[in-house]
């Protein structure tokens, strides 16, 4: 982290921010789950396949909760280019070190360079070292159990509301990502 926070020019005194960046597919294949119901009714659970899907492109910062989301069709080098420029502009008044992990898209020569942004890469197949996973199960064992859309389009506007109350409250990141190790 202090080595990629030293490849910033000296004469730049915008503070450092860490982030944490991660995504997840959301689809519409329905994810039957528990419920409560009545003694001795059976819950009736709404159930379909639909091989439809979104992505959800994130950062998280553990400090102070802050975070940037992105609902973007697919997860490639495309998308990524479009998160961190994206990024780069909301958090332009910091200087960003990036923690992800190794996907294919994350480490393609075609990401483009942003100035305001420094990537790290945690190491192959570790996803507990990612705090910013926490996010996706808070999403779906919070907000998507037991529920079928009717269209992509419906579910990108729930995970839309989804993410803009989570982004609202910095307390829920802190609560899910803020891990003593990830805190600067």
């Amino acid at each position: 982290m202090a080595t990629a926070a030293q490849e910033y020019n000296r004469e730049d005194t915008r503070p450092v921010k860490l982030l944490f960046q991660d995504e997840a597919r959301f689809g519409r294949i329905s994810d039957p789950a528990h419920c409560w119901a009545p003694q001795g009714m059976r819950p009736v659970v709404p159930m379909h396949i639909v091989r439809e899907y979104t992505h959800i492109f994130s950062a998280v910062c553990p400090s102070d909760g802050q975070s940037f989301s992105l609902i973007l069709p697919y997860a490639d080098t495309a998308a990524m280019r479009i998160f961190l420029a994206e990024c780069s502009e909301y958090f332009k008044e910091y200087r960003i070190v990036m923690v992800m992990d190794q996907a294919a898209w994350h480490r393609s020569k075609d990401l483009g360079d942003y100035e305001n942004i420094r990537i790290l890469y945690q190491p192959p197949y570790s996803p507990e070292l990612n705090p910013a996973e926490h996010l996706w199960e808070h999403i779906r064992e919070n907000y998507l159990r037991n529920c079928i859309w009717p269209t992509l389009e419906a579910l990108e506007n729930v995970l839309a509301g989804i993410l803009k109350n989570i982004m609202e409250c910095a307390e829920t990141i802190r609560t899910l990502v803020g891990f003593h190790w990830a805190i600067l």
